[in-house]
């Protein structure tokens, strides 16, 4: 089934270049040249399965069009901005931006971001997350190593399903923490690198090695 993306850019030659990047992987792409057209858009068709969305707009800013889609939808969205500064940063994290991306920037790299997002939002609706010798099970709050049951923490679990729901993905402790203890959480990064060292226990020499250490950046679960 193709999938369909909302582009919303004030630029025309800046849509058209994304535009056809994503055609050409057979995406459905939709454009929207301000925010209110792109508000428009997303409620009339309903059924967007993610939004590229710009930041300085006329008539309505990006910030304001991500309030409104977080309003009805829990819809992946990408923000561009010229600016890339933290406070932006933080802020877009916030309002439930799942992805940040500073102009100019590689159409190459903004499609892959893109995949990748939609891989991942399509396994955090999967009920199991099955890779080498792990099992999880979200309904049953399970965890499975070679068969047999393991006892995490809710926290663990939390970040064990959140490493395989981005698998082959490289993950700053920045976003860890952001996804898994929340945007707001006052800690210091020894807090996941302490969970992990746990949950690499728990899961055993030959699984626990599904998670990599990613010097000066954070992880990546690979198998």
């Amino acid at each position: 089934m193709e999938q369909k993306i909302l582009v919303v850019d004030d630029e025309q030659r800046m849509r058209k270049l994304v535009k056809d990047f994503l055609v050409k992987e057979d995406f459905i792409v939709f454009e929207a040249a301000d925010g209110e057209e792109a508000v428009d858009i997303f409620l009339k068709e309903n059924n967007i399965d993610l939004v590229i969305l710009d930041v300085m707009m006329p008539k309505m800013d990006g910030w304001e069009v991500c309030k409104e889609i977080r309003y009805y939808s829990k819809v992946p969205i990408i923000m561009l901005t010229a600016r890339g500064t933290e406070d932006d940063e933080l802020l877009g994290f916030k309002l439930g931006v799942d992805e940040y991306i500073s102009k100019p920037f590689s159409p190459k790299i903004l499609v892959a971001r893109v995949k990748a997002i939609l891989r991942r939002s399509s396994a955090a609706t999967e009920d199991v997350l099955e890779y080498g010798d792990l099992v999880l099970n979200r309904s049953a709050h399970q965890v499975f190593v070679e068969g047999k049951p393991i006892e995490l923490s809710f926290k663990e679990f939390e970040l064990l399903a959140y490493f395989m729901e981005n698998k082959d993905i490289a993950l700053s402790r920045e976003k860890i923490l952001n996804h898994v203890w929340a945007y707001d959480y006052v800690g210091e990064d020894r807090t996941i690198d302490t969970h992990v060292k746990k949950l690499r226990s728990k899961m055993g020499e030959k699984c626990g090695k599904y998670i990599k250490t990613i010097w000066g950046m954070g992880y990546k679960f690979e198998v």
